[in-house]
């Protein structure tokens, strides 16, 4: 006995010391298994357009745990768009790099296209089902040469202790917002909702009308066909849309004039939300994404800290519309050095905890099925799946999406009428 408890004892030692002294098992970070030579060593260099990405250089150490001699480096490109097909060209050209669906189809574009690896390609492994599926965008001819790794949409920022403190629900339908709007005026709010109104690009009017104008060409593919051809005819579809944005304004739900103060739609329009005072905050899901790091920089949020989520907005009856769309995508260079330890990262990378993880550290929404991992963004997680529209799986092109933009802009502003905008359709610029 005391010999079989002996060599029990060695053996529990030996075990606890292998988990001491660095011998990691497989498995600590996630269920991902390195599939190379782990002592393999190279570099592999992301190109993209954000000024920092501490979030992927957060995955990179994590990587790192698997292969500690892959040096990696994130690389902004001055001009990203003009650029991009150069230093694909180059003798630094990059293993990895931000893509854009309105990149597809675009002659501008061919030579980066050319460049982009087929990320469906069985024998690469990338756990794509981990994906929304209306985020997946594929090419004429069945490939996926760019995977998201965020996501974004439209809503609002609501504040939901002043809901609670003042006994009401964040409202659900659009019957229920008008009238959560006249309660909080009743109680002396003088501008229920907010938002940035300064200019067209990124202003709360779109935020309002985008949703409504792609539900509505949503059921109607002529009509699809007609908006994305700029055809004239195609502004009478924009007409619920903005009848949702001048109603809004004309029942003082929002004072554009206290809008108008706002000066971006970026960190202003968080400062303000985190005043206290505004109960719904209209935005995009960009703008969420930088409220972690402002909450100290705001002495009123530190001062009186509340409890807030970001919500769609209720612009129907029936209920919320969620515009599922990729923000930024990841596109392999399949002409780039070491491309085999390059889509070993994207295979550690494209998974439900890698993606939630850099998503969370973002503070943006995350591409994968689960939307609940981050509170702010709950409430999409709720949204059934007829009311969840992904335009890009639709098929809008963004001629379409300039004329709702700079339309619901001028109709808010009070400059056209909607009849007058209706007509206008095709020609805004």
């Amino acid at each position: 006995m005391k010999k079989i408890l002996g060599i029990i004892l060695v053996l529990f030692t030996a075990v606890s010391l292998s988990a001491c002294n660095g011998n990691k098992p497989e498995e600590t970070v996630t269920g991902f298994q390195p599939t190379l030579d782990t002592e393999t060593n190279c570099s592999i260099t992301v190109a993209g357009s954000y000024d920092n990405f501490e979030a992927l250089e957060a995955e990179f150490d994590r990587f790192n745990e698997f292969y500690p001699n892959v040096k990696f480096s994130y690389v902004k490109l001055d001009d990203y768009n003009n650029t991009l097909a150069t230093v694909l060209e180059g003798n630094d050209r990059p293993n990895i790099f931000f893509s854009f669906t309105w990149m597809m189809g675009n002659e501008k574009y061919d030579q980066v296209i050319s460049h982009m690896e087929d990320l469906s390609d069985a024998e690469l492994k990338l756990d794509l089902d981990c994906i929304r599926q209306g985020l997946i965008n594929h090419d004429a001819d069945g490939r996926v040469l760019m995977v998201p790794v965020f996501s974004r949409t439209y809503g609002m920022l609501v504040n939901n202790d002043l809901f609670e403190k003042e006994g009401l629900s964040v409202p659900v339908t659009w019957t229920e917002l008008l009238n959560v709007c006249d309660e909080f005026r009743n109680k002396g709010f003088a501008s229920p909702m907010m938002g940035y109104s300064a200019k067209s690009s990124s202003c709360f009017m779109n935020t309002i009308a985008y949703p409504l104008f792609v539900a509505t060409l949503a059921d109607n593919p002529d009509a699809l066909a007609l908006a994305n051809n700029l055809d004239p005819k195609a502004g009478e579809y924009m007409r619920p849309a903005l009848e949702a944005v001048q109603k809004v304004i004309q029942s003082n739900c929002i004072d554009i004039v206290e809008c108008d103060k706002i000066e971006d739609n970026y960190t202003q329009v968080i400062l303000r939300f985190f005043e206290g005072d505004v109960p719904m905050m209209i935005c995009a899901g960009d703008t969420v994404s930088g409220t972690k790091k402002r909450e100290s920089q705001s002495e009123a949020f530190t001062k009186s800290p509340f409890s807030y989520s970001f919500t769609p907005i209720p612009s129907t009856d029936e209920g919320v519309y969620f515009i599922d769309s990729p923000s930024v995508q990841f596109s392999v260079n399949k002409d780039c050095d070491n491309l085999d330890v390059t889509n070993e990262f994207m295979r550690f990378l494209i998974t439900n905890e890698e993606l939630n993880q850099m998503a969370s550290v973002k503070r943006l929404v995350a591409p994968t099925n689960d939307l609940s991992f981050d509170t702010v963004y709950a409430p999409f997680a709720q949204v059934s799946a007829d009311k969840t529209l992904s335009p890009e799986t639709l098929g809008i092109k963004d001629p379409l999406t300039v004329q709702i933009r700079v339309a619901s802009f001028q109709v808010g502003k009070g400059e056209l009428s909607i009849d007058d905008a209706i007509k206008m359709y095709g020609q805004f610029e």
